[in-house]
């Protein structure tokens, strides 16, 4: 099997301001296996959860380190690679997961939900994300957002430096934005928000009722993911009782062991690519979650089309899909998902349903160095 590692860039639209800072642009990691005259495809890249931390660079050289073993293996048996697999970092792991699924449903000629036996007809509404700013600013972004799409569920990032003063006016300023248009159009409209862990305990106490009250549906982790897993589960207890809404862990859930950990405390889990280590782990986590009765969603970093159209191959899984990232890029190298109407449903083709864009095929991957 022969791999090549090649960074492209990824530039956002509209800059994203989250809890932890802003992002206007990244550097991605395209990952190519090819067998068998068969290639497959796959995505990684560097983020930060708070208490986490991955860089692309980092990733690539322990990609790169693979290369020699790969080169005497076969994508398939999938069970003879898991030794290797395993001895990654989760993002890593990703980028090659997603390289080997890719190549799987390329060889079988078939997408992975075909594969799978997934109901490709099932997809919920997309969120669409409005970032951390100025209510001027955020009313704005909302305004672009419908210029783009129809979209009827609208997540909203608090966590402001500013306090929870202007936490409150964000979500006043957009929730009666959102009920002028629910009237014009005759459709309800939904309201999600994503702290990204920028509340104190204290601070989410007092705000989930009072988000209540102002018809929000669902907070998306109001406290700080912390490093020790008794800790952070002890904290999602806390505010359990005293949440109104639906409650979602995201930077504290990372694979199946997190999902059975934090499942008496929260009523959904945030599945992300980059932190499961790819479709594997995210297939398992959303088919247990469901089981345990959990709410599903699966959401983004500064993803490109590819890291989305690999996640939505589990949208029939899906409560809560998250993936708007690729759609707030202005140089995308891939098709991916498609978008009818806010809803999203994999590329048509087989494996991953993603294929480079023309600029993009004309430069094949070099292999790292």
């Amino acid at each position: 099997m022969d791999l090549q590692l090649r960074r492209f860039p990824l530039t956002k639209a509209v800059p994203l301001a989250i809890s932890r800072g802003s992002t206007a642009a990244v550097e991605h990691l395209l990952v190519t296996v090819e067998h068998d005259g068969v290639r497959g495809i796959g995505e990684t890249g560097g983020f930060d959860t708070g208490h986490r931390h991955y860089d692309t660079a980092a990733l690539e050289a322990e990609l790169a380190a693979l290369q020699p073993q790969l080169a005497a293996l076969a994508p398939d048996p999938p069970q003879a690679l898991d030794p290797l697999l395993a001895s990654l970092s989760p993002p890593a792991r990703c980028g090659l997961d997603l390289a080997l699924h890719d190549w799987w449903g390329q060889r079988l000629g078939q997408p992975l939900q075909r594969l799978w036996r997934l109901d490709g007809s099932r997809a919920e509404p997309t969120s669409v994300t409005l970032g951390l700013g100025s209510v001027e600013a955020v009313l704005a972004r909302l305004e672009r957002w419908w210029e783009q799409l129809p979209a009827r569920r609208i997540k909203l990032k608090l966590g402001s430096p500013e306090g929870l003063a202007h936490d409150r006016q964000l979500v006043e300023a957009v929730a009666a934005s959102l009920e002028r248009r629910s009237q014009e159009r005759g459709e309800p409209l939904e309201l999600q928000v994503d702290a990204n862990g920028g509340w104190t305990l204290e601070d989410a106490q007092r705000m989930v009722s009072w988000l209540a009250d102002q018809g929000v549906v669902l907070v998306e982790q109001p406290l700080p993911a912390l490093v020790d897993a008794e800790a952070d589960a002890a904290a999602f207890a806390s505010l359990e009782l005293d949440c109104p809404i639906t409650l979602v862990a995201d930077e504290s859930c990372w694979d199946l062991a997190d999902v059975v950990r934090l499942a008496p405390f929260v009523d959904g889990v945030n599945i992300k690519l980059l932190k499961s280590g790819g479709l594997s782990e995210a297939l398992v986590m959303a088919q247990a979650a469901r089981r345990l009765g959990l709410g599903v969603m699966v959401g983004c970093y500064s993803d490109s089309a590819l890291l989305n159209g690999a996640a939505a191959q589990l949208l029939p899984l899906v409560d809560w899909p998250d993936l708007d990232s690729h759609l707030n890029l202005i140089d995308d190298p891939f098709s991916g998902p498609r978008l009818e109407g806010d809803r999203l449903f994999p590329g048509a083709g087989p494996g991953l349903g993603v294929t480079p864009r023309p600029a993009a095929s004309a430069a094949p991957p070099a292999p790292s160095r």
